[in-house]
């Protein structure tokens, strides 16, 4: 823990700018237009180590980072270099994404789509890599009925490995089990899986690998705070805008060849990563282990970091008590202290032999091991030792969306948030008990639309500046009720003001330049759309394509010809080449640009 002790110790370190990017995951997709037929192509490996080579050669001078993900079919690509504090760092977001894009796409082989897609609808069913594969389930890191060995990355032992020790500290295989939507064709059992496995359920679509979670692909956010204080409050305030940003950002009901009767991709990935033994999960009384854990380690929240969040810690946290003495012995203050003791309830699921033994005063690889598996919906990160890195906070619960201009925006409408938050002193902290209630109606199917959220209505507190009052009604009463995403995005009248609302409020005082104005009012106008229903979520927009192809039977199933068709027509959206006013509106053209004009670096305000 010594290394905690040092990093912690930089909690008075202050000045640090802001500093913000985006990841984005994508998955290679083999098209074969004579069979007609769409599968997951296994070359992330050999497109990666093109990809790297730039950085290789120029490590400060490349527009784009590449990294490895889960799947041999995946890659996530992050900026260069990250984000800053002009407003006008707005206006070539799209334009990084899109260069990502192209610059991974002139190294696909004929056939090869590279898609932004939440989750592969076919993952999992018979046939569905290039070059062909078969899941071994007597043997390997997975023993999957459907999930092959070779569709992990091979280019790093971590993923199977981590694979392999999930399933064995959990003492059996992962079980995913998702409520088919049930059709009118629809037979039940859905499978024969209940005939293989006792964790299937006759009435659901049953997955029993890490692959069907990690194999998905993900949106994510990271800033860094000025000081830890600032870190602390935006991991708090952001807290209960993930379930709200998971709805509305929706992208996968489709897997292993099904419909499900859910949105979202939060649930898979919690099972399929969940190494809780049954004395964990509170199934058999303790006896060999420490604690029953409530969560997967792919999940929520379990507690605020701030003091403004303590009294909101409603749920009881698990907490190693000897780790927690430790810290608090150290000078760790009480809410950081359990939350780190937290963290350590569980054990590490991937170490390899050379790291076992590292000096902790200089090296955070013991940490990072424990904290990098902790996934969650938000992550604190503190500065690497001996590192310019500050304090710095992830935002995780987005789903990836077909287009560079959704992207663009989600990432973008977060970000305004974070300095409205902060410069408007505001308070969108509700009890976590109510964060986990929410999380869960996220995921349902038409959720964006259909679902009520717990939200906070009164969000300016005693320190909020003048301006936070002409948009925000002020409170003494610690007030939270059920709204809309339509309520929490667009506002309510006499209840709750609106998040765009409050973020043009912030921007009306503001020096912005035309060509990022536009682009900013773009993305926020379709923010809005999508929230109002006016536009589909991504996942309602696959359900209708799926359900309206004229090969459908109304049996649940999508077929090889059902998604066939589906990328072609995905690759034709992201491309321009089809518009799609039901998904994305009709009017998607921002003024982005490939770098900030050097007259605004010099005379544009800031916005940290």
């Amino acid at each position: 823990m010594t290394v905690t002790f040092q990093n912690y110790g930089l909690r008075d370190r202050q000045g640090d700018v802001l500093k913000w990017g985006d990841e984005v995951e994508y998955i290679i997709v083999k098209i074969d237009d004579e069979k007609q037929v769409a599968k997951v192509s296994l070359r992330a490996k050999d497109i990666l180590a093109q990809l790297n080579e730039k950085e290789l050669a120029d490590p400060m001078g490349v527009k784009s980072l590449w990294r490895p993900e889960y799947g041999a079919y995946m890659i996530e690509g992050t900026p260069g270099k990250p984000y800053g504090g002009l407003l006008a760092h707005f206006n070539i977001v799209e334009a990084n994404m899109r260069y990502r894009r192209e610059e991974a796409e002139m190294l696909l082989n004929p056939g090869e789509i590279l898609m932004s897609l939440t989750s592969f609808p076919r993952l999992g069913c018979e046939d569905f890599t290039d070059p062909p594969s078969r899941p071994t389930p007597n043997q390997g890191a997975t023993r999957s009925l459907f999930f092959p060995d070779e569709a992990i990355f091979p280019g790093h032992p971590r993923f199977k490995t981590l694979s392999r020790n999930i399933r064995l500290r959990r003492g059996e295989k992962v079980a995913i089990n998702l409520p088919v939507f049930k059709d009118v064709k629809t037979t039940m059992p859905v499978d024969d899986s209940h005939k293989f496995s006792k964790a299937a359920l006759p009435d659901h679509v049953y997955m029993d690998a890490m692959g069907f979670g990690m194999g998905c692909c993900c949106l994510q956010l990271t800033f860094q705070a000025c000081n830890i204080a600032e870190a602390r409050t935006l991991y708090d305030q952001l807290t209960p805008l993930c379930p709200i940003m998971l709805a509305l950002t929706a992208a996968s009901p489709l897997h292993r060849g099904y419909i499900t009767d859910v949105d979202c991709r939060w649930n898979v990935i919690s099972c399929s990563v969940d190494c809780r033994t049954e004395e964990e999960r509170g199934l058999i009384p303790l006896d060999d282990n420490k604690f029953v854990i409530n969560k997967s380690r792919y999940d929520s929240i379990d507690s605020y970091l701030s003091p403004q969040g303590e009294r909101y810690n409603d749920v009881p946290l698990v907490y190693d008590q000897d780790i927690y003495k430790k810290l608090r012995e150290n000078d760790i203050d009480h809410l950081l202290a359990q939350h780190i003791a937290h963290l350590f309830i569980r054990d590490s699921v991937s170490l390899f032999s050379e790291k076992v033994h590292q000096d902790d005063s200089k090296d955070t690889d013991h940490f990072e091991n424990i904290q990098s598996t902790n996934w969650q919906t938000m992550r604190f990160k503190p500065p690497p030792p001996n590192s310019t890195i500050g304090w710095r906070v992830e935002f995780r619960p987005c789903e990836v969306q077909i287009t560079d201009f959704e992207n663009a925006a989600i990432v973008c409408f977060v970000v305004l948030l974070t300095r409205v938050i902060l410069s408007y002193q505001l308070n969108f902290i509700i009890p976590i008990s109510k964060v986990d209630e929410n999380m869960g109606n996220a995921q349902k199917r038409g959720a964006a639309l259909n679902q009520q959220f717990w939200f906070r209505k009164d969000v300016t507190t005693c320190v909020s500046p003048p301006e936070a009052s002409k948009c925000c009604s002020t409170s003494t009463c610690d007030v939270y009720d059920l709204m809309t995403v339509n309520d929490i995005i667009n506002g309510k009248e006499g209840e709750f003001p609106g998040l765009i609302p409050m973020i043009n409020n912030y921007l009306s005082g503001m020096d912005v330049d035309a060509d990022t104005h536009c682009t900013i009012q773009q993305y926020l106008k379709f923010i809005q759309r999508r929230a109002s229903g006016e536009i589909f979520t991504t996942a309602s927009w696959l359900r209708n394509f799926v359900t309206a192809h004229p090969d459908y039977k109304q049996d649940s199933k999508v077929t090889d010809k059902i998604n066939y068709d589906l990328m072609k027509t995905i690759k034709r959206i992201q491309t321009g080449d089809l518009a799609c006013p039901e998904l994305l509106g009709n009017c998607i053209i921002s003024k982005t640009k490939e770098n900030v004009p050097a007259v605004l670096t010099q005379g544009e305000n800031c916005i940290a």
